[in-house]
C-alpha cells in the first residue's frame, strides 16, 4: 500500500506535528500547513481507494492523477523534513542565562532563518499545486470513477462455469486423471513425503482441464491436513485473492 500511496501516511502526521508543536511559525506559513492538513488526508484517502482497484482496471486520467499526487507527496515530505531540521536547535537554550549558549545560538539564528524563509516560499508553493491536483481530482471525476469500479461485479471466469461439469460428461477423463496423480505421486500414491511439485494441464478450450484438476484435487484431498483449489483467470487480483480464505 505504502508504494500506491506514496509519503502520504508519513507526511501528515508531520504537518499536524507543525502545528501542535511550538515550532513558532509564521502566520502565513501556519495557514498554508493547516490547508494542507485538511486537504491532503481526503487525497490519502483516494490513493488508498485507488489502490484497491487492479491498475489495469483503472482509467488512464485517474492512473495520471494518482501518480502525480504520490510524486508531491514526495517532495512535500522532503520540503517539511527540511523545515523541521531547520527548526531543530533554533529556540532559546534551557539555561539561557549562559553567555556562551546564548551567543552560540545568536550566531546560528541568521542561517537558520534564511533558510526557514526559503523552506517557506517552498510550501507555498506545495499549497498551489495540492490546490491544483485537487482541482483536477474534481474534475477527472477520480472519487465517482474508483468508486464505480470498486463497486462493479467481477467478471466471471470462464473456466468456473467447468467446475460444475459432471465427471460423467468428459470422455476419457479417466486415463487423464490416473496420469496426473501418477505424475503428482510418483507411482507410489504417497504424496505426503514429496516436495512441492508443480504440474500444468493444458489444451484449447473446452477440453475440461479444469474439471480434471477438480477430479484430481478431490483424489488426493484426503491425504492431507490442508488443502486448497482455487481458479483465478488470467490477469487476477493478488491482493483479493490472498486475502480470501481458500484451506480446507
Amino acid at each position: 500500500m505504502q508504494v500506491v500511496t506514496g509519503a502520504m501516511g508519513a507526511l501528515i502526521p508531520k504537518l499536524f506535528q507543525l502545528l501542535n508543536e511550538e515550532y513558532n511559525l509564521q502566520k502565513g506559513v501556519k495557514q498554508d500547513v493547516e490547508f494542507l492538513t485538511k486537504e491532503l488526508p481526503s487525497m490519502h484517502e483516494a490513493l488508498r481507494k485507488v489502490a484497491d482497484v487492479p491498475r489495469d482496471q483503472l482509467d488512464r486520467q485517474v492512473k495520471i492523477w494518482a501518480d502525480e499526487v504520490r510524486e508531491l507527496s514526495y517532495v512535500m515530505e522532503d520540503v517539511v523534513d527540511s523545515f523541521l531540521a531547520s527548526v531543530e536547535g533554533s529556540e532559546p537554550a534551557a539555561n539561557s542565562h549562559k553567555l556562551k549558549e546564548l551567543l552560540k545560538k545568536m550566531g546560528n539564528l541568521v542561517p537558520k532563518g534564511k533558510a526557514r524563509r526559503k523552506i517557506a516560499k517552498k510550501i507555498k508553493g506545495i499549497k498551489i499545486q495540492v490546490k491544483e491536483v485537487a482541482d483536477r481530482r474534481d474534475r477527472y471525476g477520480v472519487n465517482d470513477a474508483v468508486a464505480n469500479l470498486a463497486a462493479a461485479p467481477t467478471p466471471v471466469d470462464p473456466r468456473l462455469l467447468a467446475l460444475f461439469k459432471e465427471e460423467k460428461e468428459l470422455v476419457g477423463i479417466d486415463a487423464a486423471k490416473d496420469e496426473i496423480t501418477k505424475k503428482l505421486t510418483d507411482g507410489d500414491g504417497d504424496v505426503t513425503k514429496q516436495q512441492l511439485k508443480i504440474l500444468s494441464i493444458f489444451g484449447i478450450g473446452g477440453l475440461g482441464k479444469t474439471t480434471i484438476a477438480k477430479v484430481v484435487h478431490q483424489k488426493l484431498q484426503a491425504k492431507f491436513m490442508l488443502k486448497a483449489f482455487v481458479s483465478v483467470g488470467r490477469k487476477p487480483d493478488v491482493k483479493k485473492v490472498n486475502s480470501q480464505g481458500h484451506f480446507s
